[in-house]
Formats: structure tokens, C-alpha cells, sequence
């Protein structure tokens, strides 16, 4: 996984999500605890995770005050169990307690993220089946959500609109609308189109598979099927496209819907309405005021 505290995109979201919360000062901390009072506090994971986003509140830390020294205890990817210490943070308590909100904000919604994909990616990965995100992700957040996704063992489905075509429903209704209803017609138009790129189309029905695959895009989605109606598909796409299965799938069914012969699954309860992590900074007594 790449370092996504170094990427520019989030420097500025941290460095927005700073500014929304402290504004021109934390009144509490500054009325409370004195300038010349030191700290060392630690997050703490209060239930089994995988954590995602130790990075991301780092950099919480350190734009907040540059002095304070963070020491990450377990990586991005990787499980904890109940009450482990993620990270550790150490230098002026007042600057420890201005980025404890949005440093923990960050990191227990990605956490989250993460620990719902462990979740599902630990039942497909019995059969070989890929767990892919989707573009359901809270707005001005995705890289962050992905990123969680890559902590999880998931895959990152497309990241926009612009990196991948995927001809869904209502792309498929205006195609009808001007007179072409060939599924395959739409699939070689837009591969004429922007030749560069993979193209996935949408289906119902077997009847629509089998249009599809004349167009042969890279990937097919199964919409909404039953796991019996996707068995039929895989066998009849005998490996022409891959195919993805979508649409309510849970972690009570997923284990049916990854036995069937899809390639992939994608699931939009992964970042458009994870639980989050619930984790805690706890100042440590020890080393209060050292």
C-alpha cells in the first residue's frame, strides 16, 4: 500500500479538517491545561480491528504541532485485539488534546472501513473471489475510504468516472431512448470511443448477458441476481468476460453469492455506511506532566 499520508489530496484534507474544528483556538484546552505541560498518550483499539488510517491521524498530530513525536505500534492492514495501543503520540499535552478529535475521526471511520472488508474478504477468499469497492463513498473522502478498503484485503474498483467505463441502468435506458437497443453496440461504441479503457455493462437477465458478450467488454455486473441465476450466467459466459456480482449482497449471503463462479463481488456497505471503530486516545498517568 502506498503512503497515503504523503499525498497532497490528503494533506489538505487533514489540514481542512484542522481548521473546521479548532478554528481560531481550542478555548477548553488553552483555559485549561497549561503551555508548558508534556503528555505521552496512546489510541486504543476497544474491540477487535483492522486498523486503517495510523498515518492519517499522525499527520493530524504533527500539522497541528509540529513538536509532537508519534510512534505508530500497529500498521495499516494489520489486527488488533481489545484495549492494544494503535499509536502513541508525546509532547505538549494542549496540542495532544487540539488534534485528538479529527486524528481519531479519521481513523475510526477507516478503521471501520477496514474491518468490514476483513470481514467479508476472510468468506471470499475461500473461493477466489475478489471483494471490490464501489464509487458509494462519503464525498471529498474517497481516497481515504479506498485506501481503507486495500487495509481490509479488498480491491479498488474504479476511483471516478473517468478511469473506467461502466454502463449502467439509465446509460442503457438513454441508449435505448435514440433508437440502439444492442447491448453489444453500446460496449463497441464505447470502445471506439475511448479505446484505452476497460468497459463493464451492466445486466439483468441471461437474455442480456448474452447480448453483452457479443460486445465483449472486460467485465459484465450481474445486477440483483439470485445465486442460482449467476451460476447459469458464469457457465454461460464460459470466461468470455469476468463477471461481477452486486446489489444487497451481505455478510449472510456472500458466502453463496462467492460460491457460485463470479470473479468478483462488489458491496457498497463498505464505505457508504460503515460502523466506526471504536477507538479511544487515553492520556497515559505515567507520563503526565513528564
Amino acid at each position: 500500500m502506498n503512503d497515503i499520508a504523503a499525498d497532497p489530496c490528503v494533506l489538505e484534507m487533514v489540514r481542512r479538517a484542522l481548521e473546521e474544528d479548532i478554528g481560531p483556538g481550542d478555548v477548553t484546552s488553552l483555559a485549561l491545561v497549561p503551555e508548558q505541560v508534556a503528555c505521552r498518550a496512546a489510541i486504543l483499539a476497544r474491540h477487535p480491528v483492522t486498523v486503517s488510517g495510523g498515518p492519517v491521524a499522525a499527520q493530524c498530530f504533527r500539522q497541528t504541532d509540529p513538536g509532537l513525536t508519534c510512534e505508530t505500534l500497529v500498521r495499516d492492514g494489520e489486527r488488533a485485539a481489545t484495549g492494544q495501543a494503535l499509536l502513541t503520540v508525546s509532547g505538549a499535552a494542549r496540542s495532544i488534546l487540539t488534534a485528538e478529535r479529527t486524528a481519531l475521526n479519521f481513523m475510526q471511520r477507516m478503521t471501520g472501513i477496514a474491518t468490514l472488508t476483513r470481514r467479508f474478504t476472510e468468506i471470499a477468499d475461500r473461493y477466489g473471489v475478489a471483494v471490490l469497492d464501489t464509487r458509494k463513498t462519503a464525498p471529498g473522502l474517497r481516497a481515504l475510504d479506498k485506501y481503507a478498503v486495500l487495509c481490509g484485503g479488498g480491491v479498488n474498483h474504479r476511483m471516478g468516472l473517468y478511469d473506467r467505463i461502466l454502463i449502467k441502468d439509465n446509460h442503457r435506458a438513454l441508449w435505448a431512448g435514440s433508437g440502439r437497443k444492442s447491448l453489444a453496440d453500446a460496449v463497441r461504441h464505447c470502445r471506439n470511443t475511448f479505446p484505452g479503457l476497460a468497459i463493464e455493462i451492466e445486466v439483468e437477465t441471461e437474455a442480456e448477458l448474452a447480448d453483452a458478450l457479443n460486445g465483449a467488454p472486460e467485465w459484465i455486473l450481474l445486477d440483483n441476481m439470485t445465486p442460482e441465476t449467476m451460476r447459469r450466467c458464469v457457465a454461460l459466459c464460459k470466461g468470455g468476460s469476468r463477471l461481477e456480482a452486486s446489489g444487497g449482497i451481505t455478510l449472510e449471503t456472500v458466502d453463496a453469492v462467492a460460491q457460485t463462479g463470479v470473479d468478483a463481488i462488489s458491496l457498497g456497505c463498505l464505505t457508504h455506511s460503515p460502523l466506526a471503530a471504536d477507538l479511544s486516545l487515553e492520556i497515559e498517568p505515567d507520563r503526565e506532566g513528564a
